[in-house]
């Protein structure tokens, strides 16, 4: 399939939709992923997968190192990510400033659970080493049906970007205006 799918997949969203990433687990984030009938959507699933007990946290991020992923692939379109350090908290954003997609798995919803997404982690590459030991796996634009189609092993996918990829930022959460602030 082209790549070109997936954009027109976002581009179909309804605007009162999320099209990116979630903000906190719990909430509702844009994943594109095959539906039942064989073809790209982009659908709103909560960030979090089901936890084994219910008091227990969802798990939003998935170790990629020893596990396969035949099936339920997802990808989660993205232009930064946050990593917090010593009560501080870091942005993370392409150098290019290109946006990027995350590698993820989608599960269906349960008795108890709507159906949700998880990202997945592997070793912090050497642009996020400094300010954690793990980081989500981030997709190059151009890369997403690699991830979703199978093309290219899991093991050359499911790893960090070189280094020079990202630049971190100190980022308090003050910098960013209200919704009610940008309707002005």
């Amino acid at each position: 399939m082209p790549i070109l799918e997936v954009a027109v997949a976002a581009r179909k969203m309804v605007m009162a939709n999320r099209t990116t990433h979630a903000d906190r687990i719990g909430e509702p984030g844009a994943v594109v992923r095959y539906g039942r009938d064989g073809t790209l959507e982009m659908v709103n699933l909560i960030w979090g997968l089901e936890p084994a007990w219910p008091e227990e946290r969802p798990f939003e991020v998935v170790r990629s190192e020893g596990r396969a992923f035949p099936g339920n692939r997802c990808v989660v379109p993205a232009s930064l990510f946050f990593h917090n350090r010593r009560r501080r908290r870091y942005r993370f954003s392409r150098v290019d400033d290109d946006h990027f997609y995350l590698a993820g798995i989608w599960r269906p919803a349960t008795p108890r659970w709507p159906s949700a997404y998880a990202v997945l982690s592997v070793d912090a590459g050497e642009d996020v080493r400094p300010y954690a030991d793990r980081q989500m796996v981030v997709l190059p634009r151009g890369m997403q049906m690699d991830w979703l189609d199978h093309r290219v092993p899991e093991t050359d996918i499911l790893r960090a970007l070189p280094a020079h990829t990202f630049r971190a930022e100190l980022w308090d959460d003050g910098d960013v205006p209200s919704q009610a602030e940008l309707a002005l």
